[in-house]
């Protein structure tokens, strides 16, 4: 295993982490309200769990909702686009999750769902035709096992590949198996074939996952956002092949056979998708933001390379559960909310919403 060097703290002021260790050896400061120089603006309201988003081509914002609904935002115009929810099995952590366009073909979509066959839940990637109301093209890949929780789900294509978070369904042991499809990252081709340089002749990119819920490239490197159990949620950073540890460990490892993340999070927040800024807002340039569900706040981390310097949790219990953020035109940050899952002490009257940081 590759060991991390780690910079030593920065002294910042550190306030309303009594109790947490964000992990390893990082600042980190807690900003309840935001931050100066940073507007928070509601982009959509009155939404059903908002899980996946992008931006096609032409700018206009997709995004799904997990009971089975696919929407478009456009200028004063909200509107639903696909309704699959007689195809979708919303249960628990499953449903409509992931949503990605393809890169050169504006007519194209891919989205990652949890279905029932046979009685049993599996979970498939789907490629769909935009023009035709977001009609099934093709299956691109079935069988990855489904469960009411760690689903996984997201979806992100980069350099010509279309990369796949999965959960273990519940079973931990086959995030161990590379012959399995659960517990995984996996990359495959826009056609849905294993990629070329796959390390197991498969569609396993890396192994030994719980749940990832978030991926961002920076720089050609592939970071991600994993939920621990009752500790250690982690970010990680990808390389093909590698362990990632579960169920065997979590967190930091001595046994050279697992990778070690390279920040964790203990009481667990359950980081969501994750994004790379590169926006307006000055001081947020580079930095690596992601939403976290149980720790209802947006987390901002600075990293130098792959090391983790700076961390900061902002709008701390002003919007509830965040999902997924995304970046979109002109570089701006979105975050979703989370709070009609089920699992929030009560949604606010707005809720769902997508959000929308701009500079003040």
């Amino acid at each position: 295993m590759r060991r991390r060097t780690y910079l030593r703290s920065i002294a910042l002021g550190i306030t309303g982490f009594a109790g947490c260790t964000d992990s390893p050896g990082s600042s980190h400061r807690t900003t309840a309200k935001g931050e100066p120089g940073v507007r928070v603006e509601t982009v959509a309201m009155n939404l059903e769990v908002p899980w996946g988003a992008d931006f096609a081509p032409n700018g206009d914002l997709y995004f799904t909702e997990r009971p089975g609904r696919i929407r478009r935002i456009r200028k004063n115009k909200n509107e639903i686009i696909a309704d699959v929810t007689d195809r979708i099995a919303s249960v628990g952590e499953g449903g409509l999750l992931g949503l990605t366009f393809h890169p050169k073909n504006e007519d194209l979509a891919y989205t990652y769902q949890t279905y029932e066959k046979s009685g049993d839940l599996q979970n498939r990637v789907i490629r769909h035709r935009v023009s035709d109301g977001f009609e099934r093209e093709s299956v691109i890949l079935d069988g990855i096992p489904a469960a009411s929780n760690h689903d996984g789900g997201r979806l992100l294509i980069h350099d010509g590949a279309l990369f796949v978070t999965t959960g273990d369904a519940g079973d931990g042991k086959r995030a161990q198996d590379t012959d399995s499809l659960a517990g995984k990252v996996l990359r495959l081709t826009l056609d849905g074939k294993p990629h070329p340089d796959n390390p197991f002749d498969n569609e396993v990119f890396t192994y030994g996952h719980r749940n990832p819920e978030g991926l961002a490239f920076n720089d050609g490197t592939l970071f991600s956002t994993e939920h621990g159990p009752d500790e250690n949620d982690e970010i990680n950073v990808l390389e093909a092949g590698k362990n990632y540890g579960w169920p065997d460990v979590t967190g930091k490892s001595k046994n050279e056979q697992y990778t070690d993340p390279i920040a964790t999070y203990t009481p667990t927040i359950a980081p969501g998708g994750a994004a790379f800024y590169d926006g307006p807002i000055s001081q947020w340039s580079g930095d690596f933001f992601f939403g976290a569900l149980v720790g209802t706040h947006l987390h901002r981390v600075r990293l130098d390379g792959e090391n983790v310097v700076e961390q900061e949790r902002l709008l701390v219990n002003e919007y509830g559960r965040l999902r997924t953020t995304f970046t979109g035109p002109n570089g701006h940050l979105y975050a979703t909310t989370s709070n009609r899952d089920g699992r929030a002490e009560g949604p606010a009257p707005q809720d769902d919403r997508i959000l929308k940081f701009k500079p003040a």
